[in-house]
């Protein structure tokens, strides 16, 4: 499985922007062959902060999505909203602490 974080900062006023297009896209992203979990978290001092994280079944699973219409389209409504250059990488889990 790749766990893939994506962390964007977008200009204050275009938040409600983004957060129309994820709204509209999320179940759409979430279907993708491959994508077997997905989460939108906002910073909690910095609320045009936010950080997409998504689970994956495999590198080649994430770059179809990546390969998309779907992305292709979401990403370029949502690029033009940023503030900052977003910062995205994969990982995998490597050890795990079960809750008590």
């Amino acid at each position: 499985m790749l766990i893939r974080l994506v962390r964007m900062t977008f200009r204050p006023d275009e938040v409600p922007t983004f957060r129309a297009i994820f709204d509209e896209s999320k179940q759409k992203i979430r279907a993708q062959p491959g994508c077997t979990y997905l989460e939108l978290w906002q910073d909690m001092q910095q609320s045009h902060v936010f950080v997409t994280h998504s689970h994956w079944v495999s590198e080649a699973a994430l770059e179809q999505y990546r390969q998309s219409e779907l992305f292709r389209g979401t990403w370029a409504r949502t690029k033009v909203l940023f503030a900052e250059k977003p910062v995205a990488f994969s990982a995998q889990v490597v050890d795990k602490t079960d809750e008590a």
